[in-house]
């Protein structure tokens, strides 16, 4: 505990994802004083064409207001129309 997820399209090198992960550890570490041992951090890559349904779907919808940085979603409405 804490879990970080990172979700991203595919693409990155696993260098830059293994030094994303560090960053955040690190970050993690400093900011809520955890010990390394206790932070992990997961790579969720998701494909364009996937990522308003696997990313912008009902749970993310509903758990806006548990976001500290708010992403900017542009996405179809068509999408949106499907989730009511």
């Amino acid at each position: 505990m804490p879990h970080v997820i990172v979700k991203l399209w595919p693409g990155k090198s696993e260098e830059q994802k293994t030094r994303l992960a560090e960053a955040i550890t690190r970050d993690v570490m400093e900011i809520f004083h955890y010990g390394k041992e206790a932070i992990s951090v997961a790579m969720e890559e998701i494909n364009p064409p996937d990522w308003a349904e696997k990313f912008i779907n009902r749970t993310s919808l509903e758990n806006r207001s548990s976001y500290i940085r708010n992403p900017v979603i542009r996405c179809n409405a068509k999408i949106f129309k499907n989730l009511n």
